[in-house]
């Protein structure tokens, strides 16, 4: 029996994870564009969620031409999507530019519906964004409507590093293979604060 017979044998032994695939040789299972607006938890996250063997594209947004041309339908977004950062009453906050620069922008200020639906594009891509209050129904139809296959965020105000726990824990279940409706059940039967977090699904 050759070596790799005896590696392949020794994986189909274990568990059923998806961090199989890396140990039999893949870079990654799957790939995360991980969108910071500012958000100092966004460093920390992305080291978390390469220990579960996914692809993280670190994306800095320091303005809002900066997250059209990242989640704009310019370029091929991934499987999922992470927007790391603070939210309120079912927008996405983002500090407006000054002057001299806003005339240059695609739009200034906080990122609600209408500017979803306006300037970003994420066909088949699952969406999971940390704000509070982003979970609100008609930011997650906004998504929605612009192709994202899910939308999954808080409803309510949890504790900052629920937003950490929350993508590590929805990361952990998917490479232990579980469904993403499953993933969601399991992460909203943590506690009260993981339980604010909210599948949107058509």
């Amino acid at each position: 029996m050759t070596t790799d017979d005896e590696e392949a044998r020794w994986l189909a032994e274990q568990t059923a994870s998806r961090s199989r695939e890396i140990q039999a040789g893949h870079l990654a299972w799957t790939e995360i564009d991980l969108i910071d607006i500012g958000d100092d938890t966004a460093r920390p996250l992305r080291d978390g969620l390469e220990v579960f063997g996914v692809r993280v594209n670190y994306l800095p947004v320091g303005q809002p031409r900066h997250l059209v041309a990242a989640l704009g339908g310019n370029r091929p977004v991934a499987p999922y999507v992470i927007i790391a950062g603070h939210g309120g009453d079912g927008r996405i906050l983002m500090d407006e530019v000054p002057d001299a620069l806003a005339g240059a922008q695609p739009f200034n200020g906080s990122i609600g519906p209408g500017v979803v639906r306006g300037h970003l594009r994420l066909p088949g891509s699952v969406v999971l964004a940390t704000g509070c209050g982003t979970g609100r129904p008609d930011l997650a139809d906004a998504f929605l409507d612009i192709g994202a296959r899910a939308f999954i965020a808080p409803s309510g105000y949890p504790e900052g590093y629920a937003g950490v726990f929350a993508p590590l824990f929805l990361f952990y279940e998917l490479t232990e293979r579980r469904s993403l409706t499953d993933a969601v059940c399991r992460l909203s039967r943590h506690d009260d604060a993981l339980a604010m977090w909210q599948l949107h699904q058509r």
